[in-house]
């Protein structure tokens, strides 16, 4: 039986590993025949766009939990405070620091005791010039490896941390301002992970790497930071990476369990408001492991 959608893989246009726009489609009123074919096509593509769908909060929320329950309904990704001023980027306040971090190369909760299922992700107001999201395919990365690195990568963990990424970046979080909620910044165990992940559903093997990941158990600090970053330079390329160009209106919603992904910077003193609803990963399959 033919989809209820119109389905275009990136990969016509874009020459990309992974990612399809879906049209003739409205997100907020799907029947279970068309939502059964959707997740079918996410699970292939892992990464589904759709133009035009202007979502409401309610609606983004529930289109969100068709995918299971929600790690948080909805976060606003922001330049733009709560009282419609802008943030001065000079400022440095810690929600600017935290924007900054995230145009590092990453997946979601690597840093909590259960890594996201997905996103749904939408745009509001996006800039003239920049402010693309970036994602990338650790499927396509972990397939092209040699056969020498696959079987070094596939022994070896990392521990995950947003502090530890943060701090690159100069974020001392000990000295937060208190505006960012701070989620992520926990002082729990540090999250331990495999290099490499199968996905519960697929069966497919990807990397699990990004800017939270470090201190390789086993490994001297050095080498673990070259073999990491090493990685992501292999990783995150043509034709393994696409970059979506906003429109508002846009949604997204991407498979966190074999994707990275990156904001890319903007002229900040334009306004750019996009909205996060994070989905919550099975605990079965998303757990850290026991360090």
């Amino acid at each position: 039986m033919a989809p209820h959608f119109r389905i275009e893989p990136l990969d016509a246009k874009f020459g990309t590993t992974f990612g399809a726009v879906v049209s003739d489609i409205e997100l907020s009123a799907l029947d279970e025949a068309t939502w059964r074919d959707l997740y079918a096509a996410w699970l292939k593509y892992a990464l589904l766009i759709f133009p035009g769908q202007f979502l409401k909060r309610d609606q983004q929320i529930a289109f969100a939990k068709r995918f299971g329950p929600l790690e948080f309904e909805m976060a606003a990704i922001s330049n733009v405070k709560a009282d419609g001023t802008l943030r001065i980027e000079k400022d440095n306040d810690d929600v600017m620091k935290i924007l900054k971090g995230n145009m590092g190369w990453h997946a979601d909760s690597t840093y909590m005791p259960v890594q996201a299922k997905g996103a749904v992700f939408s745009a509001e107001e996006v800039p003239t010039i920049g402010g693309q999201t970036g994602f990338a395919d650790m499927r396509a990365a972990y397939d092209a490896l040699d056969d020498g690195l696959k079987a070094k990568v596939e022994s070896l963990q990392a521990y995950h941390s947003l502090h530890y990424s943060q701090s690159l970046l100069g974020h001392e979080t000990a000295k937060s301002d208190g505006e960012y909620s701070g989620y992520g910044l926990h002082d729990g165990p540090v999250p331990l992970r495999p290099l490499v992940k199968t996905h519960p559903e697929t069966g497919r093997k990807s990397l699990l790497i990004g800017r939270h990941a470090h201190n390789i158990p086993g490994m001297a600090p050095e080498e673990s930071r070259h073999l990491l970053q090493g990685l992501i330079d292999f990783a995150c390329r043509k034709p393994r990476i696409y970059h979506h160009d906003w429109a508002p209106g846009d949604a997204v919603v991407w498979d966190n369990r074999c994707l990275l992904h990156q904001a890319t910077p903007w002229d900040m003193t334009q306004r750019r408001i996009m909205w996060h609803s994070r989905i919550a990963g099975a605990p079965q399959s998303e757990a850290a492991l026991a360090a």
